[in-house]
């Protein structure tokens, strides 16, 4: 079976999103900011992998483009607890940045193809 570069970064990245949250929560004492953080971030790997069970394109697109708009807002809440002092793991920032041009492209080159057929 091929491997899902995006379902696999996307999975990793919300491990490490729930690393956060228990530091944020149980070292930083941070507790709203911090589920913010855990909803959008882990949400981004959930509406991937229901994108690979799409029933159609239009389905696929749709999930696809639920996960971009949710690592969106993800990284506002990492610029937003880096800026505050919250945390400082750049290459956590650099992940979400990663998976926003991935997801942006999938449902960029996807819509693409839907309107060439």
């Amino acid at each position: 079976m091929k491997e899902n570069v995006v379902k696999n970064k996307s999975f990793d990245f919300a491990v490490e999103t729930v690393k956060i949250y228990k530091h944020l929560i149980y070292k930083k004492k941070e507790y709203v900011l911090s589920k913010q953080l855990l909803r959008s971030g882990t949400s981004i790997g959930a509406n991937v992998e229901e994108a690979t069970a799409a029933q159609s394109r239009r389905d696929f697109i749709s999930k696809m483009s639920i996960a971009s708009k949710e690592c969106r807002e993800t990284l506002y809440w990492i610029k937003l607890l880096t800026k505050t002092n919250y945390i400082k793991n750049r290459k956590y920032k650099n992940k979400c940045e990663e998976l926003v041009r991935i997801l942006t492209s999938i449902v960029k080159t996807t819509s693409e193809r839907k309107n060439e057929n």
